[in-house]
């Protein structure tokens, strides 16, 4: 049998098909340190598991819903670099055609 992949075709390997592994190594070890952060400034492990859910779970729901499938550290190079040039993103070529030739 015989597949035929187009070349603009890209396989990643995924964790049950939606979250690339990189992006999911990356969540565990934010997973962990956050974890280890929270474990210091509070004693009770009810407070710590909700606080955990409640930082964690954005992150997480962040890397699966919004990165569409790319990998999650280039997604974070990407918005830090439309921050930093925001003003590139925003130019309108319309006002170069209504300005008067010379």
């Amino acid at each position: 049998m015989k597949f035929i992949f187009p070349k603009n075709y890209k396989y990643r390997a995924k964790i049950l098909g939606f979250i690339d592994y990189i992006t999911a190594i990356v969540d565990a070890i934010l997973g962990f340190l956050l974890f280890f952060i929270i474990k210091l400034f509070t004693k009770k492990i009810s407070t710590q598991i909700y606080i955990f859910i409640i930082l964690f779970v954005p992150v997480v729901l962040f890397s699966i819903f919004i990165s569409d499938g790319e990998n999650i550290i280039s997604y974070i190079i990407q918005i830090v670099r439309f921050i930093r040039r925001r003003g590139v993103y925003f130019y309108d070529k319309s006002i170069e055609k209504n300005k008067p030739q010379k």
